[in-house]
């Protein structure tokens, strides 16, 4: 039986890559129904100042694709404390470099008080390029 009833995570996942499903297949493990936020064009711009490679609409469907992904939502605000409230997830899933942001800080607080938990994963760079490890790489290629 799985820990946790409804888990949930979110990103951009611009040009996915090996890193962002494993990321999924470990939050699966863990809880019954995976609940994936991927951020809209609008909000990447807001808080990165750059939009996506890879459009919203088509970011959506390749998450939506991917077996171990139970639902996918717009995120179009990185309050997490609202998506606890509509989504009532019960276990939130982060990359450990955002344990001491500011919205991860208050958003675990506030968890706890709901019974809820946030499980933090180390990224695996060993394995896996990240996304800006990529776009870089492709910056660098020739035009053809």
């Amino acid at each position: 039986m799985k820990k946790f009833k409804v888990g949930y995570t979110t990103g951009v996942y611009d040009l996915f890559h090996i890193g962002h499903l494993r990321c999924f297949i470990d939050a699966k493990e863990l809880c019954e129904k995976l609940i994936v936020g991927v951020s809209t064009d609008e909000l990447v711009l807001d808080y990165k100042h750059r939009l996506p490679v890879i459009p919203f609409e088509e970011r959506f469907e390749i998450i939506k694709s991917i077996k171990y992904v139970d639902e996918v939502v717009p995120q179009t605000t990185r309050n997490k404390i609202e998506a606890h409230k509509i989504l009532g997830f019960d276990m939130m899933y982060v990359e450990s470099t955002f344990r001491y942001d500011d919205i991860f800080v208050k958003a675990e607080e506030y968890l706890k008080q709901q019974g809820a938990s946030v499980i933090y994963f180390e990224r695996k760079t060993a394995e896996s390029k990240s996304t800006s490890v990529l776009k870089e790489i492709l910056l660098k290629l020739p035009n053809e």
